[in-house]
């Protein structure tokens, strides 16, 4: 599955499916086939970081 490229838009997209669909961010890379890092490093880029606890990027 493509992501978004966008950071902000792609923000919308992983909180939403690991709200939705995913109990971690480990979960929905497998799933989708996406490297976590990336997706950590980009949205890192804007400011957030991954919180496990709260399965979100905040």
């Amino acid at each position: 599955m493509s992501v978004p490229n966008d950071p902000v838009i792609l923000l919308s997209f992983i909180n939403t499916k690991l709200r939705d669909f995913y109990p971690s961010l480990e979960e929905l890379g497998k799933s989708l086939d996406v490297d976590t890092k990336e997706i950590i490093e980009k949205l890192r880029s804007i400011n957030y970081e991954y919180d496990p606890n709260q399965n979100r990027f905040i």
